[in-house]
């Protein structure tokens, strides 16, 4: 590591962690304050761009290996075919008018290689952050929810064109010689990481006979490994990182010890992205601000407005198509790839990288400052535009028949499970509303009624047959599901969760009979296991025994990887 890279780290993370205390002292995402630091970071003569690039390309790296471990292709599988539909039409119909718009700006500034530069113009139109959407917003309950599934499904197939893109346009002279070469080392590196998720990565676990930290060293090996093959080949670092993420198994508890691992140092990738994103700004030219703008209208406009009539066209409601399509809305970090890429190589011109940079800065930090406001943009303007009601998704994945007096389990996770499994003893009635598509064929084997919908909307509610319910009870520790339950059964007792007493005791003033905190109950559980240990009742190995028994049967019952999410 040269000198001026450690002075670059030390000027990056002494005014991101400022900032970052700033952003924690009034309850703020820090991810706003890292690019606010870069763009500070990036006014330091000493902090040159050489080592802003180098540290941006790393950063990448690491976060879409990130990405790639926590892709589970049966979860993706479950709306597989509706997210490749939404992102092919989305490819077909944005990337011409892209291109064309590109290749304007291209003509009008007098850019070498006109076509060539339209394409960049494109990508960074095309592809959606996958880091954004799946990696930092991942930690919302959106995660297991049907927009969730849709979006990270349509990130996955962004990855895969932008590595597409990436190995041909890293090419300096574009033959097909030289294409297929890169083509050709880049399927070969992705087939690899699949041959070892596998094959090799069991191999992996067995030889560490359970533990963790063999397995995460392991795996951090094999990200070296294809980080090394890919320089070898000459192509990008992050294409190797994509492919080693891609070899990762993301289920089991070893798999689940190695995500908590590398979870542990995420966010210092996280900062170091982000920051660098804010550090590569530079003061725009009016050529550079009618590029920015225009592709941030793009990437913010016309790109949810594809994605949300598509996923409308195929059934789904106004608000998850809103939801889907509105995470998908920032220029990607592929895309930052391709442009730091195109500009080592000089095939870009100046004014087009300096209008991505600000662009992709730009809409990720809308996309964390709109969350907020998700729900006013959606009842002030998709409402109106979508009076029709969309059922046909929720109408094909539920099963109700005639009810009265029945229980509506909101959530079917480790406690919706419980509960069920209760009613069926008693042979009460009941339906299960679950919003988690991967859940599906469980709810459809295991439940006798159940409605696949959004919590949040009206008709699965309806569906549900909620004005003739006795009781709602809701396993799912989010205000506004809780609120929204409260609101539409009201005729009916509900029962709630909660994650902080404050909550509990303004939901049980709002209405509800009970508000179960098990934040609570896990600290007196706590304070028992403690008690039990000073008086020499149990001890750290018997302890450690019955906790790792404890996970073992969670696996084999399948709620080791499950939360109570609707």
């Amino acid at each position: 590591m040269t000198e001026a890279l450690v002075i670059a780290l030390a000027v990056v993370f002494v005014t991101a962690g400022i900032l970052s205390l700033i952003a924690n002292h009034f309850g703020l995402s820090p991810i706003p304050f890292y690019i606010i630091a870069g763009l500070i970071t990036g006014q330091f003569a000493f902090v040159t761009e050489d080592e802003i690039v180098v540290l941006a390309q790393w950063g990448i790296a690491f976060l879409v290996f990130v990405f790639a471990i926590r892709i589970d292709f049966g979860d993706l599988e479950s709306v597989l075919r509706d997210a490749e539909l939404a992102a092919v039409t989305q490819l077909v119909v944005v990337a011409p008018i892209a291109f064309a718009v590109g290749y304007l700006f291209g003509d009008l500034f007098g850019f070498d290689n006109v076509v060539r530069n339209a394409v960049y113009f494109s990508a960074a139109v095309v592809l959606s952050s996958s880091l954004v959407g799946g990696v930092v917003l991942g930690t919302e309950i959106r995660e297991n929810l049907v927009h969730g599934r849709l979006a990270s499904s349509i990130h996955f197939f962004d990855d895969l064109v932008a590595i597409a893109l990436l190995l041909v346009l890293s090419t300096e002279v574009v033959t097909a010689d030289a294409v297929a070469a890169q083509i050709g080392y880049g399927v070969v590196l992705v087939l690899a990481g699949l041959v070892i998720y596998r094959h090799g990565f069991p191999i992996l676990v067995r030889l560490a006979d359970g533990d963790g930290e063999l397995v995460l060293v392991g795996s951090i090996s094999i990200l070296i490994a294809f980080i090394a093959a890919a320089e070898y080949v000459e192509l990008s670092i992050v294409v190797g990182a994509f492919a080693a993420g891609v070899a990762i198994r993301s289920d089991g508890t070893q798999a689940l010890e190695v995500q908590n691992g590398i979870s542990s140092i995420t966010d210092f990738f996280v900062a170091i992205f982000f920051v660098t994103v804010g550090a590569l700004v530079a003061i725009p030219s009016i050529e550079v601000l009618l590029m920015a703008a225009a592709l941030a209208a793009l990437v913010l406009v016309l790109n949810p407005i594809v994605h949300i009539l598509s996923f409308v066209y195929e059934g789904y409601d106004s608000r998850t198509a809103f939801l889907a399509g509105s995470s998908l809305n920032q220029v990607s970090e592929f895309s930052l790839i391709i442009a730091i890429q195109a500009a080592t190589m000089g095939t870009i011109a100046g004014q087009l990288f300096d209008a991505i940079i600000l662009a992709a800065a730009v809409t990720m930090l809308l996309t964390f400052l709109a969350r907020r406001s998700e729900d006013l943009v959606y009842e002030t303007i998709i409402v109106r535009l979508f009076r029709g009601q969309r059922t046909r998704k929720v109408d094909e994945r539920s099963r109700v028949d005639d009810l009265e007096d029945h229980v509506v389990v909101v959530g079917y996770g480790r406690i919706g499970r419980r509960i069920v499994e209760k009613l069926e003893e008693l042979d009460q009635p009941y339906v299960v509303l679950e919003n988690d598509p991967v859940l599906w064929d469980e709810l459809d084997t295991e439940c006798r009624n159940y409605v696949l919908g959004d919590a949040m909307a009206a008709y699965p509610w309806k569906k549900a047959q909620v004005a003739d319910a006795a009781l709602v009870w809701s396993t799912v520790d989010h205000r506004p599901v809780s609120e929204t339950a409260l609101e539409i059964g009201a005729d009916a007792d509900v029962v709630l969760r909660s994650g902080s007493v404050d909550d509990a005791s303004e939901l049980l003033e709002s209405g509800a009979i009970y508000v179960a905190v098990p934040n609570v109950l896990t600290g007196e559980q706590l304070i028992s296991t403690v008690e039990a240990l000073a008086a020499d009742e149990t001890d750290s190995t018997t302890l450690e025994r019955e906790q790792r028994e404890y996970f073992q049967a969670l696996e084999r019952y399948g709620f080791a990887t499950r939360d109570e999410r609707v």
